[in-house]
């Protein structure tokens, strides 16, 4: 079917060399099938203005006659006579009306300003949709210009709180590190001193648990006077 095609486009030209495959033959069935249908579409259109040229043809032969009734003919009428039938004739073939007669011109004219009135609703609806969207998109851009200022703004704070996370983290590195070398030199101090004969009792150690021991039985001593003190307040046995 597709070769038939080509050797009627092509005609007694010879038809071209092609690798024949299945993308290949689709491709030109495709296309064979678009010829042929634009081809039965002019033939459509051409077979319309011929029918069309037939009825104008008739009508002229029609309008012949009825001047030749009247004792006129095409070439006696006058100048402005002529002008206004020409300008009849057009107007019909602008209207595309069947013929030139008063009704099929008015209801041509009554279509038409009916389509033009549905076309300016249609434009004026889409004016409006149009202005909505731009109002739309308007308030989009705006939020999206205010999401974007957010996330510049929390971005900016992530950062500086990240600054002073940095800071704190090492700051506190720093405590650690000199409570731990403290701790050594305490640690290094004591033990040289109990190698000179001090005693241990007298040690850092030894006297931060004499210190927490001190505040326990400060406390428990404190307990003790308020217990004494509320026997003292007993009223005596006689």
């Amino acid at each position: 079917q597709v070769t038939l095609w080509l050797k009627k486009i092509y005609r007694n030209q010879p038809v071209p060399v092609y690798e024949v495959n299945e993308r290949t033959v689709d491709i030109l069935h495709d296309l064979m099938e678009r010829n042929e249908a634009r081809d039965r579409d002019i033939s459509i259109v051409i077979e319309d203005m011929k029918h069309q040229e037939a009825e104008y043809d008739a009508e002229t032969e029609e309008m012949k006659d009825n001047l030749k009734d009247l004792g006129l003919s095409l070439h006696s009428l006058s100048r402005k006579a002529t002008r206004c039938l020409n300008d009849l004739v057009k107007s019909a073939m602008a209207l595309n009306t069947k013929d030139t007669s008063l009704t099929s011109l008015f209801y041509a004219i009554s279509r038409m300003t009916l389509e033009l009135l549905e076309t300016e609703s249609e434009n004026a609806e889409m004016r409006w949709e149009l202005s909505n969207m731009k109002k739309n998109l308007m308030s989009v851009l705006m939020m999206e210009k205010q999401i974007l200022e957010d996330i510049k703004k929390i971005e900016e704070c992530q950062q500086a709180e990240r600054v002073k996370i940095e800071s704190r983290s090492h700051n506190l590195k720093f405590l650690r590190d000199k409570s731990l070398e403290l701790k050594i030199r305490i640690r290094n101090a004591e033990e040289e001193l109990i190698g000179r004969g001090v005693e241990r009792s007298l040690t850092h150690e030894a006297l931060v648990q004499s210190a927490e021991e001190l505040v326990l039985l400060r406390k428990k001593v404190a307990s003790m006077k308020k217990e004494l003190k509320n026997f003292y307040d007993l009223p005596p046995v006689i």
